[in-house]
């Protein structure tokens, strides 16, 4: 037969639960194998290291930051095509304008072409 468990409400004398030996380490472990060793046998069964590959960075596609006072303070998110997100950066950038200043220019636009097509 096997002990019973040690109780969370019993006092560690009744339970004859003894934690004095637990303590954290305090030095190396005499009997770990050396780190060249275990690197050897990770890399043979294929375990990736999670150590950083370098100091710098990953690049990323992300684009600049993009954060000017100008009053615009109401947030407008849509879907569309990858494509078309890119042409609207791209005409942003080659105006060196902001990108609510190009919505801006782009509604105003719109509203012409439709006021020429109605008359």
């Amino acid at each position: 037969m096997s002990k019973p468990r040690a109780s969370i409400f019993g006092d560690d004398e009744s339970t004859g639960l003894d934690v004095a030996s637990f303590a954290p380490k305090t030095g190396i472990d005499a009997k770990a194998p050396p780190a060249e060793q275990v690197r050897v046998v990770a890399k043979a069964a294929n375990f990736p290291s999670r150590e950083p590959k370098s100091a710098e960075p990953p690049k990323s596609a992300k684009r600049p930051s993009r954060q000017y006072r100008t009053g615009r303070n109401v947030q407008f998110n849509i879907k569309a095509k990858q494509e078309t997100v890119d042409k609207f950066y791209a005409l942003t950038e080659a105006q060196g304008w902001v990108l609510g200043y190009t919505l801006d220019q782009a509604v105003e636009a719109l509203e012409q072409k439709l006021m020429k097509r109605s008359t």
